[in-house]
């Protein structure tokens, strides 16, 4: 049986590290969907440059471990002399690693449209950045909701990276709350209870939206 006392007694650390978890992946969520929405342009661009630049980042970022980019913004980066908390590095880290891969989905998605819109917008006058961002970008992101969704669940799980840095989130109050209590079994699963009551909501409206547009074809 669970001991409820543990999660009784130390609410307030499940709480503020609940907290934590909570806004870095709100801020990783937001930017690396912007992130991801740009580099997917770059790699369809007709600028070869900016193509090239697309493609290495999400080959680079998508096949790397998360935990690197996270040691390298906490710990590597002050030696440049630019210092981030444990929640800003952890933060730069999961939008930086999840817009790899939602900019590959956003991709998939734009290669989807017709490239005749593209035409017909570009012969009436608009130009690529404004066929893009009018025309092209919201048909493609509509069609890869369910991935990006799938991605952002991911994103949430992936923040308990944020406890090796130092970020405070809910794995980081569990190492301190089982160091506490020398207990371990119960002081995790009541983490991951707290993250479900995050992925689950996510998993549902992604599975609801998939059924919308599945519908709407």
């Amino acid at each position: 049986m669970l001991d409820f006392t543990i999660l009784v007694n130390h609410f307030d650390m499940y709480w503020e590290g609940l907290k934590i978890t909570i806004i870095a992946s709100l801020i990783a969520l937001i930017a690396s969907f912007i992130i991801g929405a740009i580099v997917a342009v770059m790699r369809i661009t007709p600028i070869a440059l900016l193509r090239w630049f697309g493609t290495v980042y999400v080959e680079f970022f998508r096949n790397i471990p998360l935990v690197i980019i996270a040691f390298f913004f906490y710990i590597g980066t002050p030696a440049l002399g630019i210092k981030f908390s444990g929640l800003e590095a952890g933060a730069i880290a999961l939008s930086i690693y999840t817009s790899a891969f939602i900019a590959e989905a956003i991709r998939s998605g734009i290669l989807s449209v017709s490239k005749g819109q593209m035409e017909a917008a570009r012969s009436s006058g608009l130009t690529y950045i404004q066929t893009m961002r009018l025309i092209i970008l919201p048909q493609a992101i509509k069609i890869v909701i369910p991935p990006i969704g799938n991605q952002f669940i991911n994103l949430v799980k992936n923040s308990s990276i944020l406890a090796l840095i130092a970020g405070t989130d809910l794995m980081y109050q569990a190492d301190l709350i089982s160091a506490k209590t020398y207990v371990v079994f119960d002081v995790y699963i009541f983490v991951a209870l707290f993250y479900l009551v995050l992925t689950v909501p996510l998993s549902l409206g992604v599975g609801y939206l998939e059924k919308r547009l599945a519908n709407s074809y």
